[in-house]
This record gives structure tokens, C-alpha cells and sequence, in this order.
């Protein structure tokens, strides 16, 4: 006998794929954060910020072509961009999560939740 797969949706900050869980069974509707961390954090001025400059710059590129979120960061945090990696690799999740974007790193399409190393941002195909 198999089960029908359990609900997922994504955290409104991460981007990462939240699944439903038993003790969220009355709250599902309410369950916004992956972890107290997301939920501390919240969703920020600077994470909306990356997110539409990573648009932005899909935007102005060709249908075909990729961006780093490094150059989201570059665009939004000016010389302190560094810092701004993580959150950037966050806004690109969430481009994933609602369809706008893929994630892919050696040209393949991967799944953002078990993304390592340096990945790129493209439109889907």
C-alpha cells in the first residue's frame, strides 16, 4: 500500500521546501518558517531587494542565459556584497518556489534544498 506524498510548501524566507508534520496538523495553513532561525529573521527590505534584482537581471539578459547570485548581491550590497551570498541564494529559492526561475549548477537543473557550491539562476525551459 502506498501513501499519497505528504504536503510541502516553501518558507516564506529560505525558500527551502517545508513538509508537513503531525503537531502542524490544526496550523498547516499559518506555517510560514523552516526553522526558528527563518521565523526570527523574517523576510527583510534587503531579501525583497535581491530577489527583484535577480529578476531584474534575468530580465535583461538573453531567454537562454544564466545569472550568479553573486551579481544580486554585488547589486544590492555595493562593497559589502559578501555578506549578502546566503541571502541571495535564498531569493533564488524562492524565484524556484513560485516557478519564476531554476536553479542549476554544470548546466543541470538541480533541486535548491540540496544545493552545495556555486550555482547559477535561469529562467525555466
Amino acid at each position: 500500500m502506498s501513501r499519497a506524498p505528504l504536503p510541502t510548501k516553501p518558507c516564506a524566507r529560505c525558500g527551502r521546501t517545508i513538509t508537513w508534520r503531525k503537531a502542524w496538523a490544526r496550523d498547516w495553513d499559518s506555517v510560514r518558517w523552516c526553522s526558528d532561525s527563518c521565523r526570527k529573521h523574517g523576510l527583510t527590505q534587503v531579501d525583497l531587494q535581491l530577489q527583484d534584482s535577480l529578476e531584474a537581471l534575468l530580465d535583461a539578459r538573453a531567454v537562454d542565459a544564466s545569472v550568479c547570485p553573486s551579481e544580486a548581491a554585488r547589486a544590492v550590497g555595493g562593497d559589502d556584497w559578501r555578506e549578502l551570498m546566503e541571502p541571495a541564494r535564498m531569493a533564488a529559492r524562492r524565484l524556484v518556489a513560485t516557478g519564476v526561475a531554476q536553479i542549476t549548477q554544470g548546466g543541470q537543473v538541480i533541486d535548491p534544498d540540496h544545493a552545495k557550491g556555486p550555482i547559477r539562476v535561469r529562467r525555466p525551459r
